[in-house]
């Protein structure tokens, strides 16, 4: 038969592939945070092993930790899913919750179901050795400037910082529904919406003066709002080369509700001018920042000596706030003076006390008027 029909390599094998070891891929995102004597880890499973097969059923780790150049310790086993937020937590034994600051190293080695590991996961580390004194008495006052924390100054810790974290309790506002157009399906208040507050905030608070007390202002603090504070020391120290912190134990949690009982700042500068030709008086002031700022009241007495006169204050400025520092007075009478006071009202109702007086007083009408 002239001519063959050469057969390639259809349905051939291939070279032999090595069975799988099912190896977890080594860790890469571990963390260590330590507070007192507590140490927490946190890191992300793989969910696929070393020869990028999906990982099926949970996975082994196992931690350890290591003190200087000694070997790594086994500090405990967990099991986990993959793809899962992993997490272990342990007390520190007595002789790492003491002595000077060193590097305490943790290390997550993951297990094939046969006992193998690819290796151990990246390094964190954390500071062994006594840590700073605990936050004793921590305490917070609202104020209209914020949320004014305090607590006992500690002796032994005087030269440690203190870190404050802020937790919001209050559920955050459902999202307004926008319509086709892109406008707000609610009413339109005109006002600028506020951003979405942090769930969790850190502030960090450098040690006092000898001659200062022991406390802080969250100004970032909002009205409405229930927040959660705790606090603990933190050293900040150059161990080996690297600048590393050693934190003492959180502190209680004091829970703090943020109502606003303040009135707005007293308005400033009046200016009375009396307009001749129009039988008025124009007031005019400095304007409140108040974020919260409903508007201001005008208030009149008749003339006399500034602080002296019997007479009464009474509201010219009608039911509703007058809503920009400017006000006219159309109300007087010729040859008759005047004093004038204004306040300003928030949201809420809260008012200020009155501002400072302005006197003006109206001529006589001339004949041809």
């Amino acid at each position: 038969m002239a001519g063959g029909l050469s057969i390639t390599g259809c349905g051939t094998p291939g070279a032999p592939q090595a069975p799988s070891l099912k190896l977890p891929e080594p860790v890469s995102d571990l963390t260590a945070e330590r507070a007192g004597s507590e140490v927490e880890l946190h890191w992300t499973m793989p969910r696929k092993n070393t020869d990028h097969l999906v990982i099926e059923g949970s996975i082994q780790a196992a931690i350890c930790r290591r003190d200087g150049v000694a070997d790594c310790k086994p500090a405990g086993t967990v099991a986990f899913a993959p793809g899962a937020q992993a997490d272990f937590h342990e007390t520190l034994p007595a002789d790492l919750q003491s002595g000077i600051p060193r590097q305490l190293i943790y290390f997550v080695e993951l297990k094939s179901p046969k006992g193998r590991s690819a290796g151990l996961s990246s390094a964190a580390v954390v500071l062994a050795g006594a840590a700073p004194a605990a936050v004793a008495g921590l305490r917070a006052e609202v104020r209209a400037d914020g949320v004014a924390l305090h607590w006992n100054r500690s002796e032994p810790s005087k030269t440690a910082s203190v870190r404050l974290h802020r937790k919001l309790l209050t559920p955050p506002a459902p999202k307004e529904k926008r319509s086709d157009s892109g406008s707000n399906s609610g009413t339109s208040s005109g006002r600028v919406s506020t951003p979405a507050e942090p769930v969790l905030r850190d502030l960090l608070v450098e040690a006092p003066a000898a001659e200062e007390k022991s406390g802080a202002l969250d100004s970032s603090a909002r009205f409405g709002e229930v927040y959660e504070y705790t606090a603990q020391r933190v050293e900040q120290l150059t161990v080996d080369g690297k600048a590393l912190e050693l934190a003492g134990e959180n502190s209680a949690p004091i829970r703090v509700d943020v109502v606003d009982t303040f009135p707005p700042a007293v308005p400033s500068g009046l200016v009375a001018v009396v307009v001749a030709e129009e039988k008025s008086i124009d007031l005019s002031w400095q304007p409140d920042t108040d974020e919260d700022l409903a508007g201001y009241i005008v208030y009149r007495a008749m003339g006399g000596d500034a602080g002296n006169s019997t007479a009464d204050w009474v509201r010219i400025s009608g039911p509703q706030p007058v809503a920009g520092p400017a006000y006219r007075d159309t109300t007087v009478t010729p040859e008759h003076s005047y004093r004038y006071a204004v306040s300003a009202i928030d949201l809420t109702g809260h008012e200020s006390i009155r501002s400072s007086e302005a006197d003006e007083a109206v001529p006589e009408a001339s004949p041809n008027q």
